[in-house]
Order: C-alpha cells, then structure tokens, then sequence
C-alpha cells in the first residue's frame, strides 16, 4: 500500500509561479504608463460660466430676508419662483421638502440658524427676529 496524499490542485512549480509574476507585473506597470501624469493640468473652467443655482433652503432665507414677514412654506415656494431664485424640479410636494430642511437647521444650529419658527408652519428671517 502506497500512501500517497492526492491533492485536487497541485502548487505550481517555481518556474511557473516566477512566470505568473512577471507576467502580473508587466501589466501593472502598463497600466501605470497608459494612466495620465498626476502633474497633468486640467482643462480650464470658463471665466464666463453660470453663477450657481441656489438651493431651495438658500433662495427661502434671501426671500424671507427681503420680505421682512413669517411666511409658510408654500407661500415662500410661490414666492421663489415668481422671482426666479428656485423653481421645483418636478416635485410633487416641494413646500414639504423645504418644510423639513428648514427645520433641520434650526434643530442643528440652533443660534446660528437662519430661520426662525414663529408660529405653526410659518417661518420668519432669524436675522429680522420677525
């Protein structure tokens, strides 16, 4: 009786693993060399691009502070878009969405924020203490 130890794979031999490595390596560094130099300058940004869009929180704080009143959400949607700061993009219930992101700042920053609740569902410049 024999007792040989039957494997499924057997390792590879040493030229096979030195061949494999080499292999490996030659892709890595051609792969390295097909990739852009880190010190390569991007292309450079328009002078005349558009201003950035604001968002919906940030269009509602500069309506609020011009307006000088508490408004409710939706009042402060129609009035967004009638200015042209902010207009919904397809959304269903934008006057909710801003609902919520006002309350998160004032809950996150307290002090600091922007806004400021007066009564149930209107809001108010935190800057005017409306």
């Amino acid at each position: 009786m024999s007792t040989k130890k039957i494997t499924k794979n057997p390792p590879a031999t040493a030229k096979k693993a030195s061949k494999a490595k080499a292999t490996r390596t030659a892709k890595t560094k051609a792969a390295a060399s097909a990739k852009t130099p880190k010190d390569a300058t991007p292309p450079k940004a328009k002078a005349d691009a558009r201003p950035k869009k604001l968002s919906a929180i940030d269009a509602a704080a500069q309506v609020l502070a011009e307006t000088g009143q508490a408004m409710t959400c939706k009042e402060l949607i129609e009035a967004m878009a009638s200015k042209g700061l902010w207009a919904s993009p397809a959304g269903k219930t934008p006057h909710a969405t801003l609902y919520a992101a006002i309350l998160r700042e004032i809950t996150h920053k307290g002090d600091q924020a922007r806004f400021q609740k007066t009564e149930r569902g209107k809001f108010a410049s935190a800057n005017l203490g409306g």
